[in-house]
């Protein structure tokens, strides 16, 4: 299983090994990663974050916790995914000194479906569970889905408190920081899914038309790329890392 940091417990880092600093996806838990821990084969020390079950935060009161537990000294690489895209994307705008690459998973830098931004005023008056499990499998997984990892997604889902997912959807309806792009000066690669049904192409296009040189790995994914593709996507990511340190 990949490791769960919290602030008080980062170990000693080798050197010479890249550190990736995983921010999870809504469920916030950091327990659907182990494919992609899996895959990488200790060639990336992979760190993930999590974000409180139980509060009504949004983004900008968790880009503040995440801040507080990156590393301070030694390097490492940021990857953002889903829902923690525009987490990854604020604190690389802020230049870390300790930053040397940002990647992002399957993600968007505004609201991906504008639209539907007014609907975040009736989230308090949905259902506790915002769907059930069939749709967010047929949404998450769509053909890729298999029973074992509708079970991790039910029991990620489950640990979450419904006002805390709920904070995090209307923070993804009212969210917006493609000018903080602008900022970013480390090398970026996205990680997109094909197949994706939740997180629309033009999330991608949205990003590239502000990093041009940005790198994109494509894959005959649904939205749960990391946990469907991994060793495709570990492969990816180590030859973007090694091509960083090089």
């Amino acid at each position: 299983m990949p490791q769960v940091l919290q602030m008080s417990n980062w170990p000693a880092i080798i050197a010479s090994m890249t550190t990736l600093v995983l921010l999870p996806g809504m469920d916030g838990t950091g327990t659907l990663y182990a494919p992609l821990h899996t895959a990488l084969n200790g060639n990336c020390k992979l760190l993930v974050l999590t974000y409180p079950v139980d509060q009504v935060l949004g983004y900008t009161e968790l880009e503040a916790l995440v801040q507080a537990q990156l590393p301070v000294s030694e390097d490492y690489v940021l990857l953002g995914e889903s829902f923690s895209g525009p987490i990854a994307i604020s604190i690389a705008a802020t230049q870390p000194v300790r930053l040397k690459a940002l990647i992002l998973c399957a993600t968007f830098a505004r609201n991906p479906y504008p639209v539907l931004a007014v609907s975040r005023y009736a989230l308090p008056y949905l259902p506790t569970r915002l769907a059930p499990l069939s749709v967010l499998s047929h949404l998450l997984l769509g053909r890729f889905s298999s029973k074992e990892l509708r079970m991790q997604l039910a029991d990620a889902l489950a640990q979450v408190k419904p006002a805390s997912l709920k904070a995090r959807l209307s923070a993804v309806m009212s969210c917006d920081v493609r000018e903080k792009l602008k900022a970013i000066k480390v090398p970026v690669l996205y990680l997109q899914a094909t197949r994706n049904r939740l997180v629309p192409a033009s999330a991608h296009a949205d990003i590239h038309r502000q990093l041009h040189e940005m790198e994109t790995c494509k894959y005959d994914a649904p939205h749960f790329l990391l946990q469907t593709k991994a060793d495709e996507v570990a492969k990816d990511i180590l030859q973007f890392t090694s091509e960083i340190k090089a």
